[in-house]
């Protein structure tokens, strides 16, 4: 589980609450907004979650190794850049990618305005949970308590805990989330060295770049075959800007 910029402490102990509720143990935090968050008497039976919780700077630090990332949200006034699953859907998307010995985060934005959509761009999916149309947006530790639930349920319905992931298949390996933070910043180089696009476009084509690799659903074969390719254009390109003697 991953919470990006929480400003209340009471909501990260619930939703560490909710962790402890159903089975989970691995919690990140990123650029929390409060301090003292890991003394949140709300995580009732959950201390220790906050205790052993990873804090990070940035979404790309806590999700760099997962191979498939999970964004929460609402669709109201929002268009979303990915592909949309309902939250009824997501367990059988979740237990498929264990099956492959993948990692997945589920990564919840802060309580005033939720995951913005550059958070987005770092997720393969957004889960969205079905709720009234009169009133969509859910309190944080609730809505990780729902998503946690039908994860236990319907995820792990055979396992002793919820966290307790099915044995692996012959899927093919797919690569970790940092891995195409790798390509996605070597194919970058490579537009600046082609003069691709002007200097200002550069964080708008960072954006991009997230977002069509991870709908590409690249394996780990490929992506490598891809670093090299790129890697040698650059090689290329450079060459020919400064040749030697």
């Amino acid at each position: 589980m991953v919470l990006v910029s929480p400003r209340n402490p009471l909501n990260i102990g619930a939703a560490a609450r909710a962790m402890a509720n159903f089975g989970f143990s691995r919690l990140a935090v990123v650029a929390p907004y409060a301090p003292h968050w890991r003394e949140a008497r709300s995580a009732i039976g959950a201390p220790y979650l906050l205790q052993n919780a990873k804090e990070t700077e940035s979404l790309g630090e806590a999700i760099a190794d997962c191979t498939l990332v999970f964004g929460t949200g609402t669709l109201t006034h929002r268009k979303p850049e990915q592909e949309v699953i309902s939250l009824p859907f997501l367990p059988a998307r979740v237990r498929q990618e264990l099956a492959q010995g993948g990692r997945i985060a589920l990564v919840f934005g802060p309580e005033k305005h939720g995951l913005t959509r550059d958070d987005l761009s770092w997720c393969h999916a957004l889960v969205e949970i079905p709720t009234d149309q009169h009133q969509p947006s859910m309190n944080l530790g609730q809505a990780v308590a729902v998503c946690l639930y039908e994860l236990a349920t319907r995820a792990f319905p055979d396992s002793e805990t919820a966290g307790t992931a099915p044995q692996c298949g012959s899927g093919p390996p797919v690569p970790a989330s940092r891995i195409l933070d790798t390509l996605g910043d070597l194919i970058q180089q490579v537009m600046i060295a082609a003069d691709y696009s002007p200097g200002a476009m550069q964080s708008a084509n960072r954006h991009d770049l997230r977002l069509l690799l991870r709908r590409l659903h690249l394996s780990a074969t490929d992506t490598r075959r891809a670093l090299g390719l790129f890697r040698r254009i650059l090689w290329r390109l450079e060459r020919a800007k400064h040749p030697g003697p």
